[in-house]
């Protein structure tokens, strides 16, 4: 019932009233800045497995205007994920593994397959209260960051879409995580 009330009052309050969200103890604040580009909170969420354990609290950010249905578009944004369990590097790369062969026709799989080896590489292993950033600017390509600190990037649209597709995608890891990024 705590998740609703707080869910039901982000939404019908004005976002620029607020220096930052707070779902479950973690904050995220109201912009960011990607290279040039001043990004705005587009939606944030809990993330919780089987019912009992939550997960992991993400914010998506976009450039102020943009639609989260539209995030799809060679612009910059930011998703950034609080993690409230450990979480071993292996297990990123596997489970991002799956979702992406799972859900990418195997040629577009395949044109990413490179750049996905070289991504995994860059995961550390997690413990509550790290963050993940995955960060993609149009000159820069896709960024991971952790509490902060660039790991390394990837270029291409095509690897940001894929990627941050296994959050706010069209087959996402959860549904209703997806729509309060989005928005929807």
């Amino acid at each position: 019932m705590r998740k609703f009330i707080f869910l039901l009052a982000f939404l019908l309050l004005p976002a620029h009233g607020f220096a930052s969200v707070e779902i479950e103890g973690v904050s995220f604040e109201q912009q960011r800045q990607v290279v040039d580009t001043e990004l705005q909170l587009n939606g944030a969420a809990l993330l919780t497995w089987a019912i009992f354990f939550d997960v992991y609290v993400g914010a998506f950010y976009l450039p102020d205007g943009q639609s989260g249905s539209r995030w799809t578009e060679d612009v910059p944004k930011l998703l950034e994920i609080s993690y409230l369990r450990n979480f071993k590097a292996d297990d990123f790369s596997s489970s991002s593994d799956k979702l992406l062969r799972d859900n990418l026709p195997p040629e577009q799989y395949q044109a990413l397959a490179e750049r996905l080896n070289q991504f995994y590489q860059l995961f550390r292993d997690i413990r509550p209260g790290d963050r993940y950033s995955l960060v993609y600017h149009p000159t820069i390509g896709t960024e991971l960051r952790l509490n902060g600190t660039p790991l390394g990037s990837v270029s291409g649209h095509d690897f940001a879409v894929a990627y941050f597709g296994i959050w706010i995608g069209p087959t996402p890891i959860s549904e209703s995580f997806r729509d309060q990024l989005l928005g929807s």
